[in-house]
């Protein structure tokens, strides 16, 4: 076997053992809300419809608030390379500030969201429906957040085990509490979609506590609960630093998403629910993309700390690959069963359930026409933080997804009058374009010089 075959395998290797249990934290982390999904969807359509939009602002926020979190990955990546433990011990307890006080500033826009939702031109009894389901769910930005962060330190630190059954274990304690609040079976009452935000808010105070406990007790020498009320302004500026390019650059994804959902609710409750039903499919593949990109950021990230180039592009372009392999087999399964995954989401009794798995199998065709391009975005965008270069690929990010993505989502839908598989193809060219400019931007500069982007 020649040497960069056995180099490539060595990758891909490394690649696995840290990417697959991150892989299955996300998918576990969002079967959290694919379970809401599912199990609304089985109370009404009216039920699952006001999910969407209300878990549509609270993942926007959310996502957006991710950028400290994930800046402390490739900082944490890089201080353990260089040997700097009481780098490590700065950037996560400062990640942590931020990512609170982030989302303290968001809780007025969650606890109040009806009134926004009706703004936008959503149905007024969807958008109380909505309303009450932030009210409570909103309060889960702060555990769900700190989750973040010390998910992004223990990644950093190759410790992702423990994080994918700490995910595992929540998923199924959020299908207890909403079996038992949605529905109100076991002598509880029946709340709805009040009940799944309880589920939800429930879920990530316990996570939080779990990986709290470890990592207090697997790395005792880092400290990182000590004096955690002192501030540290150098720390906190070089988080903020690299975390809010990351933040907008989030927003601006999540954001081109959360529009197609507002777009959609201009055609309707049902359109709104099979675009709803729509996402959680697709951001099931999503988050394989996701734990890939993690896994390309720290390994990006180490290699950036030991100033090693060649391990920087035989790593990428290993990861890149398997990235594009997941998205061909994801084209093949959307165009084959769309109409059984869809299916899974709705009650056989349901009696708006044949219009809505038609209106879905459409989005689905759609959704195959741009895995290929979601995936490399994702990945570009992980390989590009692994070695801090976080500021223009914001800039790209934004121009492609909200100068390109959104408004092609609203002439293909509504003008050229294609409907909701147009407000999805539109989704595809914002992606698309963002894919190559990243893309094109780590290959021609980063992994050239390795050096923060300032």
């Amino acid at each position: 076997m020649s040497t960069r075959a056995t180099t490539y395998r060595h990758h891909a290797s490394a690649v696995l053992k840290l990417g697959l249990p991150l892989i299955g934290s996300h998918v576990a982390q969002f079967a959290i809300t694919l379970t809401d999904a599912l199990m609304l969807g089985w109370y009404s359509v009216e039920a699952l419809a006001a999910e969407v939009l209300g878990g549509t602002l609270f993942f926007v926020l959310f996502i957006m608030g991710s950028g400290f979190a994930w800046a402390v990955m490739p900082m944490v990546a890089s201080a353990r390379a260089a040997g700097d433990e009481t780098q490590i011990r700065r950037v996560t307890r400062m990640g942590a500030w931020a990512s609170i006080l982030f989302g303290l500033a968001c809780l007025p826009f969650m606890v109040k969201s009806a009134p926004i939702f009706r703004a936008l031109g959503q149905d007024p009894a969807i958008s109380d429906l909505a309303g009450q389901y932030l009210s409570i769910m909103g309060w889960g930005i702060l555990p769900a957040l700190l989750v973040m962060v010390l998910k992004s330190y223990l990644a950093a630190l190759e410790r992702t085990q423990v994080v994918l059954w700490v995910t595992v274990a929540a998923v199924g304690l959020n299908v207890a509490v909403n079996h038992a609040l949605i529905f109100g079976n076991w002598g509880f009452p029946e709340l709805g979609v009040r009940g799944a935000a309880i589920a939800s808010l429930t879920v990530n105070t316990a996570s939080l506590i779990a990986l709290a406990i470890y990592a207090a007790r697997v790395q005792p020498d880092h400290a990182l609960f000590q004096r955690v009320w002192r501030a540290d302004p150098e720390a906190l500026a070089q988080v903020f630093r690299l975390g809010w390019p990351i933040g907008i650059t989030n927003l601006a994804e999540v954001g081109l998403f959360a529009a197609s959902s507002i777009m959609m609710g201009w055609l309707g409750p049902l359109p709104l629910a099979a675009h709803g039903i729509a996402l959680q499919v697709t951001s099931v593949v999503f988050m394989v993309h996701m734990g890939l990109s993690n896994a390309a950021t720290v390994r990006a990230g180490q290699a950036h700390g030991r100033g090693d180039l060649t391990a920087l592009r035989d790593g990428a372009a290993v990861v890149l690959a398997m990235s594009i392999a997941v998205a061909l087999a994801t084209v093949v399964l959307f165009l084959a069963v769309p109409e059984w995954m869809m299916g899974l989401f709705m009650s056989p009794d349901e009696p708006d359930r044949a219009a809505v798995i038609g209106i879905g199998v459409g989005l689905l065709a759609a959704a195959a026409l741009f895995q290929l391009v979601d995936a490399g975005q994702v990945m570009a965008l992980g390989l590009l933080r692994g070695v801090q270069d976080t500021r223009v690929p914001m800039v790209m990010a934004a121009i492609s997804y909200w100068g390109i993505g959104v408004p092609a989502s609203y002439v293909l839908g509504f003008p050229m009058g294609l409907g909701g598989a147009g407000i999805w193809l539109g989704l595809a060219v914002g992606l698309a374009c963002a894919a190559v400019t990243m893309l094109a931007r780590f290959w021609g500069r980063a992994v050239r010089a390795p050096t923060p982007a300032s």
